[in-house]
């Protein structure tokens, strides 16, 4: 197959390609109407079709004879524990607890939060809403109360689904005490919440509202699905906004099921039948797509992942999972791969397992240097293809399309517009860039089944975001160029670029270069104020475990590399080495924060943040090479 026939297709003719893909699915009334628009003009798919996704996911693949094909791998060495569950045994399990559901009184259009580690019970907790009509939104298990209390006020749901614990490395996280006093600290306030009790010896206060989930599922009788528009809200997912209050990203569900098929297909190239994982967290878009629905709809048995690259019990972890379940197709962020090639530079753990049956790894969720990439591509000689897109598109927007046509992979670049994504770069004032001109990466509306339907109860908030900027066009907020073949380089958020006397300069060219040293794990760059030149930029590194460099004679040899392919307008001349960076918990580094740290501007600490304990090591770096308002 031709990718740029494939793709023009989608353009010139976007009803008839997605009214295509969409006829692939089962649906309880097909649509007739493919593209029409909301009150809004904003594009809505399918909008007279019924569906159910928990049908697609589910009891489709029973109807069709594979019940007993395993659905999940629910691998935990937190706990020592895999557990696989069939389509069958899945079935069931959620069929209850939707049954459950309904017995507390949710029905179609009421909301609930899941608020719990990767365990089972949220996928099985996430599908049972979707069974019976009611929008979940998945909060990342262990925010902050003060997080959670902002997300019950805002969906404002009539339950809570929990579970007693979640497990970080080898710490016991009492979810509880966080739910209760969230609830205690919300406007809303939930009828019910559902307690999954793990066992592992944390405290469950008990409260008025406490349902046992356990005893609900064993009490509950199996229900069916009930068919929804193709535009029922499926879930809503928060992610981080400009003003400190999290966006609540809505996703719809006919064109979400048709997106999410038909990417498992022309994306990422995966058979049914065979293993995908997605090393995430249900928390985030990546795995309502791809640990989730996406594979499901496909036919495909998931892994459900508690624990990290490293330390459970060791960087090895993720090559024996592949290995042990014969995962054909593997998604996970560069800094999963970064953090494993820090404590296993030369891959000695790769090389103890047979990792035959993966066919191509997958990256995504911040930029992926060169150096990775190329550490990946020496030690495991499979494509390596890096891809963009955003909580807000749901599934990806630039990749190199593996099911479609194979395309020489260019290191920096996140690949191709995928089909129905018509991306342009533009300058300041709206106009089309040419060729390898860095500007604002935007996508002309209407943009393809499965992207955001809005912002949950905010649409001024959601017009003045992504709409009215560029009349037309989706403001994606991030900066990048394409080059003379359309390949599309994404140089990260549009804040990330600094202006070094009158020159802009991306962070993200620059950290490639840091990057390439050979005693670099991992680095940000950031611009810092400069009373001479603006801004200047300042590299944080990580290095790599043993390595015996000296800080000055790794200063001095990434400040010639970057003079070197850059240019002395670069203008770096501090290399500060941290033992780690700050990030939030789906790996994303947070340089913004980092900046203001260093500008001795008021910050606050996102709640999405990894470890808060980073920030007083970092600050203490600083402080003691003198940068910024430290000098």
């Amino acid at each position: 197959m031709n990718y740029n026939a494939f793709y023009q297709r989608s353009l010139k003719d976007p009803e008839g390609f997605w009214k295509e893909q969409a006829g692939v699915l089962e649906w309880y009334k097909r649509p007739q109407t493919i593209l029409s628009k909301d009150k809004n003009g904003y594009p809505l798919w399918f909008a007279d079709g019924e569906l159910n996704i928990c049908y697609l996911t589910i009891d489709k693949h029973i109807e069709d004879g594979y019940g007993d094909q395993v659905a999940f791998i629910y691998d935990s060495p937190v706990t020592q524990t895999i557990r696989k569950y069939t389509f069958n045994e899945v079935k069931s399990e959620v069929a209850k607890l939707a049954g459950g559901l309904l017995s507390l009184g949710l029905t179609k259009g009421d909301t609930a939060v899941i608020y719990m580690p990767m365990i089972p019970q949220v996928a099985f907790a996430m599908l049972a809403c979707a069974r019976i009509g009611v929008t979940h939104s998945m909060v990342f298990g262990g925010f902050a109360p003060h997080e959670l209390a902002i997300r019950i006020d805002d969906s404002k749901p009539k339950a809570i689904i929990t579970a007693s614990s979640g497990i970080e490395i080898d710490r016991l996280i009492a979810y509880k005490p966080l739910v209760d006093e969230a609830i205690e600290m919300a406007a809303h306030k939930p009828e019910k919440v559902i307690i999954f009790n793990r066992k592992l010896g944390a405290k469950i206060p008990f409260q008025e509202y406490d349902v046992d989930y356990e005893k609900l599922v064993l009490q509950s009788e199996e229900v069916p699905c009930v068919p929804v528009a193709a535009t029922h809200p499926l879930y809503i997912l928060y992610t981080s906004g400009t003003t400190g209050k999290p966006k609540g990203i809505v996703r719809d569900t006919g064109g979400y099921a048709t997106a999410l098929k038909f990417t498992m297909q022309y994306v990422y190239d995966i058979p049914q039948g065979e293993t995908f994982w997605a090393a995430s967290d249900m928390g985030w878009a990546v795995g309502h797509s791809y640990i989730l629905y996406g594979p499901l709809l496909n036919r495909n048995t998931t892994v459900i992942f508690e624990g990290k690259p490293i330390k459970t019990p060791d960087a090895s972890t993720y090559w024996r999972i592949i290995a042990e379940h014969k995962v054909r197709i593997m998604f996970t962020a560069p800094t999963a791969i970064r953090a494993i090639k820090k404590e296993d530079p030369d891959g000695n753990f790769i090389k103890k397992y047979d990792l035959s049956h993966l066919k191509i790894q997958f990256l995504a969720g911040e930029r992926c240097d060169v150096a990775t990439l190329e550490w990946y591509r020496q030690h495991l000689p499979v494509p390596v293809i890096d891809h963009w897109w955003q909580t807000e598109s749901g599934w990806p927007m630039i990749a190199n399309m593996m099911g479609v046509e194979y395309l020489p992979v260019k290191p920096g670049s996140a690949g191709k517009a995928v089909t129905g994504y018509e991306i342009v770069i533009f300058d300041e004032n709206g106009k089309e860039l040419p060729p390898n001109e860095e500007g604002y990466v935007v996508i002309k509306l209407p943009l393809p089944p499965g992207t955001m339907l809005g912002l949950w109860e905010d649409e001024i908030r959601f017009k003045a975001g992504y709409l009215t900027r560029f009349p037309g066009y989706y403001f994606s907020g991030d900066g990048g160029y394409k080059d003379n073949e359309g390949y599309i380089y994404i140089t990260g958020r549009v804040d990330d670029v600094i202006n070094v006397a009158g020159h802009r300069l991306s962070t993200a060219e620059m950290e490639e270069i840091v990057a390439s040293h050979n005693a670099v794990a991992e680095c940000a760059v950031i611009g810092i104020n400069d009373a001479l030149k603006g801004q200047i930029p300042l590299a944080l590194a990580v290095i790599k475990s043993g390595d015996a460099t000296e800080h000055f004679q790794l200063e001095y040899e990434v400040v010639q590399l970057v003079r070197e392919k850059i240019g002395a307008v670069a203008s770096l001349r501090n290399v500060i080495v941290v033992q780690r960076l700050p990030k939030t918990r789906s790996g994303k580094i947070l340089r913004k924060l980092l900046r203001s740290i260093v500008d001795g501007e008021k910050y606050q600490i996102p709640s999405t943040i990894d470890d808060e304990t980073i920030i007083g090591e970092v600050t203490e770096a600083f402080t003691s090479y003198g940068i910024g308002v430290f000098k």
